[in-house]
């Protein structure tokens, strides 16, 4: 990583001593990193606003939310690698005086040179320590065993971004920082990252990653952070957020809706219009039934049903009022039938 200069602002803790949402039985000696009130403006946009939030060795946070929210930006002031106000520690000391091979860091924009090869490219990065893991293996851990020696120019967008994984691994780091990692990676590639991961902090790695995933927030966190207009709206466990805010059982209706079709189906549940799909709320798995009678009593078509428990998207929803499209982008709902 590059020698950049911050200016991470002295701040008081929150006065209960923990970051919000955070488990009130860990102390201050636990923690791999702690974040209390960081604050960043960009002339008058605001990319952070309060954000106090905590993780100990060997735990998995995963930040969510879609592009804008503040991510980058946050892990940009957690590594010490833009200015700030308020306190970061990592490792109980300010990020800049952190020996740099205890960090691994993935940039969300991260273009090395095409000309090399991905071994060469990962043998640079070793260069850089005086300790590292071996460079094959590092290679054959994200997937690029068969494809080490093809230019970088010349792999696939999945690939590529493997390549940079690889490069955040090679210093064997005790805390790992992922900025949207498995952007452009394959479904199978990424179940493989997702393995590789939960091996690391197995092991003892803190692990942060952003990401616009919910399955992968889901699948990798021991807790989530949900951001939204650069301030942290709920952190907590996924099952917990699920519990707390996910609401009710979904019926999911494919097909082509509008709010003059749906206002003739004649069934006593709230129901919404999202990403194209007519959602019923409520609804229990015994009366699909007169949900589709009713579809076809109104001369609805649709193409498939699909029954589903509440998950994180439905909390990021609840709580913020907008979703997260399978590209980052901020996904307003169509409300139909009553308030969602």
């Amino acid at each position: 990583m590059g020698n950049v200069v911050s200016n991470v602002q002295s701040a008081e803790w929150p006065q209960n001593g923990t970051a919000f949402g955070a488990d009130t039985r860990r102390t201050h000696m636990d923690e791999v990193l702690l974040a209390a009130d960081v604050r960043r403006r960009y002339g008058d946009t605001v990319a952070l606003d309060g954000v106090s939030l905590s993780a100990t060795a060997g735990e998995v946070l995963a930040l969510v939310g879609p592009n804008g929210a503040g991510k980058t930006t946050l892990v940009r002031a957690l590594t010490g690698t833009t200015d700030a106000e308020g306190r970061v520690e990592l490792f109980g000391t300010d990020p800049q005086s952190v020996a740099r091979d205890r960090i691994g860091l993935l940039p969300q924009s991260f273009t090395p040179h095409e000309r090399l090869t991905a071994r060469e490219l990962v043998a640079y990065y070793a260069g850089l320590y005086d300790e590292t893991r071996d460079v094959d293996a590092v290679l054959e851990d994200v997937g690029l065993g068969d494809t080490a020696d093809t230019h970088y120019e010349n792999l696939s967008g999945g690939q590529q971004r493997r390549t940079c994984v690889a490069t955040a691994l090679i210093n064997d780091p005790d805390l790992l920082v992922l900025d949207e990692p498995t952007t452009g990676i394959d479904p199978a590639g990424r179940q493989s990252l997702w393995e590789l991961l939960e091996g690391l902090a197995d092991r003892g790695v803190t692990i942060v990653v952003t990401t616009h995933y919910m399955e992968e927030a889901q699948r990798l966190a021991d807790r989530v952070g949900l951001l939204a207009d650069g301030r942290i709206v709920a952190l907590d466990a996924p099952d917990q957020l699920v519990a707390d805010h996910g609401g009710a059982s979904q019926l999911l209706v494919d097909g082509e809706f509008n709010e003059t079709t749906v206002g003739r189906i004649d069934y006593p549940a709230e129901m919404t219009v999202r990403n194209g799909r007519l959602v019923v709320y409520g609804v229990r798995p015994e009366s699909i039934g007169r949900v589709v009678d009713e579809l076809d009593a109104a001369g609805v078509a649709y193409d498939s049903l699909t029954w589903k428990q509440p998950d994180l998207e439905d909390v990021y929803l609840t709580l913020t009022g907008t979703g997260v499209g399978r590209a980052g982008e901020p996904r307003e709902t169509v409300p139909v039938g009553g308030q969602r």
